[in-house]
């Protein structure tokens, strides 16, 4: 009964609505990651797989930036480095605006677009070839092949692994905190620090993400079973 006691703190106003703002925030950033590094990732995989050895490298390399540099040196580089680089009007306009979440965003997007290419790669090779010439054959332009034909097999194929990485991804929102972000972990932190009662918080904190983390995860290993059925079925 008293850890029920505990907890119970944390569904009472105020903190209730902050952990509920601080989830739907967290949310709404993974959405929007899932979208926009999902078409990043498209890009990426169409661009590499142009046979023109410069275009390929360069995409390998930004890439390799993505999966080998920690995520929260990405998200200072978009949100304290870049904006440098633009001119101070621009700087000026982004610092009017919520630039911590704009960066977060970007830097998680483009994060998740260069992993996800990986494994839209996959799912090309895993396709036979020959339905790629068929398409040429049939008149199709290379980005009509690839739009038509192969892009969407590949989705199909990768789908599993692609859902495992947005798990990853929706877990990887909590280092936007370290920008400013007012998401999940950043008010779970602010309850902490005004309450001091560390454990109960982090512990409902605990239970929601992991909520979320297993939805996912089994949305993907239903995407798994159903493509499995698909390739038997064709087969």
């Amino acid at each position: 009964m008293k850890y029920i006691q505990d907890i119970s703190f944390v569904f009472l106003p105020p903190y209730g609505e902050m952990i509920l703002q601080g989830l739907v925030m967290t949310l709404a950033i993974t959405a929007i990651v899932f979208v926009f590094g999902f078409i990043w990732a498209i890009i990426l995989t169409g661009l590499r797989e142009l046979p023109v050895r410069p275009i390929q490298l360069a995409v390998a390399t930004i890439v390799e930036f993505h999966r080998n540099v920690p995520m929260v040196v990405q998200l200072f580089i978009w949100y304290f480095g870049v904006p440098q680089l633009l001119p101070i009007p621009v700087q000026r306009w982004i610092n009017a605006q919520n630039s911590e979440i704009i960066f977060a965003c970007i830097a998680i997007a483009t994060a998740f677009g260069g992993y996800a290419s990986e494994d839209l790669r996959s799912g090309i090779r895993a396709i036979d070839m020959r339905q790629k010439e068929a398409a040429r054959a049939l008149g199709l332009s290379y980005i009509g092949a690839m739009r038509w034909v192969i892009i969407p097999q590949a989705i199909r194929l990768a789908s599993p692994s692609l859902m495992n990485q947005m798990t990853l991804f929706f877990q990887g929102t909590s280092l936007a905190m370290t920008i400013g972000v007012v998401e999940l972990t950043y008010q779970t932190k602010a309850i902490a620090d005004e309450t001091y009662r560390i454990f109960g918080v982090f512990a409902v904190a605990t239970v929601i993400y992991l909520a979320v983390s297993i939805l996912m995860m089994v949305t993907g290993e239903r995407l798994r079973a159903r493509n499995a059925k698909g390739a038997r079925r064709d087969a």
